[in-house]
């Protein structure tokens, strides 16, 4: 059985925080970073992404404490960009719909989650 139901505005929005946190996640992960380079990537990434339609906030956090411990153990002054430096929330607002949406560690992965879907 087929079904032809068109979407609601619920699973459009969060249909379209999915890409957002698609292209986040896989357009930065490998991106060179150091403690002096972090806040500007925060920066350009939370910029990048809300570019993109009906997103209306980015929030990249870099968790410097991750990053410092992992640089503690090596030679080189800088690593490569992973999920386990980031705190992400992004917002998406779709036909008087919003979605919010956080990315955080569980279990060693970055998971991305909904938090939540309000319509207004």
């Amino acid at each position: 059985m087929s079904s032809d139901e068109t979407p609601t505005d619920a699973e459009a929005a969060c249909f379209e925080a999915g890409i957002k946190f698609g292209t986040l996640y896989h357009q930065f992960a490998g991106t060179p970073i150091a403690p002096e380079s972090a806040s500007s990537l925060a920066t350009a990434m939370e910029e990048s992404i809300e570019n993109q339609p009906h997103c209306t906030d980015v929030t990249v956090d870099v968790r410097m404490d991750e990053l410092e411990a992992e640089l503690a153990h090596s030679t080189a002054d800088y690593t490569e960009l992973t999920g386990r430096f980031l705190e992400v929330e992004i917002v998406v607002d779709y036909e008087e719909c919003e979605v919010v949406t956080h990315m955080a560690m569980e279990d060693g992965y970055p998971l991305m989650q909904l938090e939540s879907v309000r319509s207004r």
